[in-house]
């Protein structure tokens, strides 16, 4: 970055998000408020009664005649692929000869109205011959059966290091999944055209998936399908392959009837039809020296990946890749076992997997200071990566391994971490029921695709002659603000104001071949995407301004909506209708593709990530050892974003990531009865997030920093690693709990629940403590 940078009008300005004030007023147009085309019929999916069996048959006889529908479909009715999975070839459309979760699509229904589609979906008689399903970790890893091969990263001597080390300890950490529980549930209307073109409007992260996939079902190029979307109301991982079913069951109902169809899922039946973020269990070894210091770790991550490998293989790698969190380790095994379950094929979901690995390995952290009775910050601190100490487990070194330090040494000071840490032992030493905890935690981030091949971006851009710009890109805006920042960068460079930008919706028509929105990459992909096609437009306007003037093209600058063309200036609009006139050709596509990156999975070595992001939480709770009651009270957070797009936006994402990750780890528990059953399948019965549950003392700041790598503008990406800030809120109420006891192992997994928590909290002499104390609901923390 150069020493003196130029003011930059739009970028780094905290601006609003493009559809904010739509949001507010309830205008933003998502795909069940378009305008439905005259004699659209409406989709209804049925589902199995049985979590894993032999179908023996599917009478459909009452739904064809039940009045109003006007089509049923089935697995015949398919005139490609019966195969919606993204590379494997494992999952059916619809099940023909096995089902192998509950609710998994047997058939769909078209009629005329939602209505009538859904009261005749229920008419079905749906026989299988039952067979007893594997539903958890456990009984999954018990059959033996997998949905793709095991993999491990290997470093070291293990054996030897934690055979030789002062201090031995191990455990077994169980860490639920998640249902994304985006706001917008799945959705697509397709529309068909002429000859076997295929219009399909999808809530997904990734429309090229959904053209590749809908045209494999109906047996089509890719090219008769086009997949549009403008905005998503929310996507969180759930719509980057878990989209492509719902799109391709409503093309098939719209190429069986020649009619536009919708299908849109309530929320029942998304949360049981639907993949999840993958839960796991975790058998965890470390060796250690007197000052809390790994010497060696073995972690054997097992992960429940449902029925099918969906994105199992990247979940998985990615939960491995972020074992190590910010820790230097010395000696390792990490070995990883994607489990197949009779449930719902798992999928991506924010932190991709990474959220995982994180927990796991802060869980040893916290396991080792409490046996050394070591602040656990401590402990951390001895851990991470530094000089001599910089290579992970997976060959990459960590080049930037001073920011980590200094950024957990301001927020120890800015958020008084020492001085809080004494209060509450002190409160703690006196207050029977009610535990208080801190701790606080870092995060380092890899961002980039782990599958080198997705790491490009393209990028489509027009300046019409009066000087207005016309902007598509392949990212997908799903509430993240993706569109506002590529359009302030648009802005940037033609240096005119962001009311000249035209926002459009993405299609596979416009810019092909795209990546999914997904990995945080969104930002520094399409951004410099965009910033590519704006400066090859920009080059001939320059050229073809320097020639008409006569002047050097370095003495040619676009700034405050005008061209300054050595010691004379027109407006951008201006200019853009001369070069038009002079034949100039104003319009460009982007390419970018990510530098340096290099994987060999079957040596377990390279350079997966460009760079990292950095960030670390301090949070403090109090828990009600009685009744397992806990509330967040106070969150310092200090994230490193680079050189920030939008401060505005950048806060916000932070803000919300550790929300959801709170949930995550506190109250979003996902319930299978033994015969594969999700029982938590509605807002009744699953708890995610709700206002009262965001710390009313909630500081956020941003980290001053910039990326080491350039890329735009400098930035950094944001919008997974705030998620796992939320470890900070696990990581306090096992310190709460371990106040209790102290001197002992908490075994605490997640969520941490109120019934999880008083299995961690253990036996423990309730009245004694009512005699002396008093209940959360009865007082409050000092």
């Amino acid at each position: 970055m150069p020493l003196i940078e130029p003011l930059l009008r739009h970028v780094r300005q905290a601006l609003p998000h493009d559809s904010a004030f739509k949001h507010v007023q309830g205008s933003a147009d998502y795909i069940d408020d378009m305008p439905e085309p005259e004699g659209t019929l409406h989709v209804e999916v049925g589902g199995s009664p049985a979590a894993r069996g032999r179908i023996v048959s599917v009478d459909l006889g009452e739904v064809r005649a039940f009045p109003g529908v006007r089509a049923v479909i089935t697995a015949v009715d398919i005139p490609g692929k019966n195969d919606i999975s993204p590379a494997n070839a494992d999952e059916p459309v619809f099940a023909t000869d096995r089902v192998e979760f509950h609710g998994q699509p047997v058939f769909a229904v078209v009629a005329t109205t939602r209505d009538i589609a859904r009261r005749a979906a229920t008419l079905a008689v749906i026989d299988v011959e039952r067979e007893k399903p594997n539903v958890t970790v456990e009984q999954g890893l018990a059959s033996g059966e997998t949905v793709l091969p095991d993999y491990a990263f290997v470093g070291g001597d293990l054996d030897t290091a934690i055979a030789g080390a002062t201090n031995r300890l191990s455990g077994v950490l169980q860490i639920g999944g998640q249902e994304h529980f985006y706001l917008e549930g799945q959705i697509a209307l397709a529309v068909p055209g002429e000859d076997h073109d295929m219009l399909v409007w999808s809530s997904t992260q990734h429309p090229s998936e959904v053209q590749h996939v809908v045209a494999r079902a109906l047996g089509v190029a890719d090219s008769y399908v086009t997949c549009q979307v403008r905005r998503m109301g929310g996507g969180f991982g759930g719509k980057e392959t878990q989209a492509t079913q719902w799109a391709v069951i409503a093309a098939l109902a719209a190429h069986a009837t020649r009619k536009p169809c919708k299908l849109r899922l309530d929320r029942d039946a998304d949360m049981i039809m639907t993949g999840k973020r993958h839960d796991f269990r975790v058998d965890w070894s470390v060796g250690f020296d007197a000052a809390g210091r790994m010497d060696g770790v073995n972690l054997k991550l097992a992960a429940r990946c449902g029925c099918s490998a969906d994105l199992s293989a990247g979940v998985v790698d990615r939960a491995m890749f972020h074992s190590d969190n910010a820790y230097f380790l010395p000696a390792f095994r990490i070995h990883s076992k994607r489990v197949k379950t009779n449930t719902v094929s798992n999928t991506a979901f924010r932190g991709f997997g990474g959220p995982q690995g994180v927990l796991a390995i802060e869980r040893v952290i916290d396991a080792i200071a409490w046996h050394l009775d070591l602040d656990p910050l401590d402990v951390r601190k001895a851990n991470l990566y530094g000089s001599g100490r910089d290579l992970t487990p997976y060959g990459q070194t960590v080049a930037d391994h001073d920011v980590p330090h200094r950024l957990i040494e301001e927020l120890e000071r800015t958020s008084d971490y020492r001085t809080r840490r004494g209060t509450i032992a002190q409160f703690n030493a006196s207050s029977p029921i009610l535990k208080r905890g801190i701790a606080l935690t870092p995060v380092k981030f890899g961002i980039s695709f782990t599958l080198t091949s997705l790491n490009q971006a393209g990028a489509l851009v027009h300046v019409y002659q009066d000087g207005s710009v016309h902007l598509n890109h392949g990212g997908t805006e799903m509430g993240q603000g993706l569109f506002q920042k590529v359009a302030q960068i648009a802005a940037e460079e033609f240096g005119i104001g962001l009311d000249r930008v035209r926002i459009t919706a993405t299609s596979t028509d416009k810019v092909p071949n795209t990546s999914p929105t997904a990995a945080s990459a969104g930002s520094d992909l399409n951004g410099m995407a965009v910033q590519i096609a704006c400066r090859e437009i920009k080059a001939r306007l320059s050229r073809f301004a320097a020639e008409t003037w006569n002047v050097p093209e370095d003495s040619i600058a676009f700034r405050d909506d005008r061209v300054l063309i050595g010691n004379d200036s027109v407006a951008f609009g201006e200019l853009s209708k001369k070069a038009y006139a002079a034949r100039i050709h104003l319009s460009s596509a982007g390419f970018y593709r990510t530098p340096k990156l290099h994987w060999d999975r079957a040596r377990g070595k390279g350079r997966p990530f460009l760079y990292y992001a950095y960030g670390a939480a301090c949070s403090e709770v109090v828990v009600d050892v009685t009744t397992g009651e806990m509330k967040v009270g106070r969150v310092d957070i200090l994230h490193d974003v680079g050189r920030s797009l939008n401060p505005a936006i950048d806060i916000g994402q932070i803000e919300g990531g550790f929300v959801q990750g709170m949930g995550w780890l506190t109250t979003e528990e996902l319930v299978y009865d033994a015969d594969g059953r999700l029982l938590t399948h509605a807002p009744s019965t699953y708890k995610i997030p709700v206002a009262s549950d965001v710390p009313v003392d909630f500081r956020v700041a941003l980290f001053d920093n910039e990326n080491h790598e350039p890329t735009i503008y400098f930035s950094k990406a944001v919008g997974e690693p705030p998620l796992m800030l939320a470890t900070s809120v696990f990581a306090a109420i096992a310190d709460a709990v371990h106040s209790v006891h102290q001197g002992k192992p908490v075994q605490l997994d997640a969520p941490a629940t109120p019934e999880s928590i008083l299995r961690a909290v253990g036996p423990f002499d309730a009245a004694a403590a009512l005699a002396n104390g008093h209940g959360l609901a009865r007082r409050a923390p000092a």
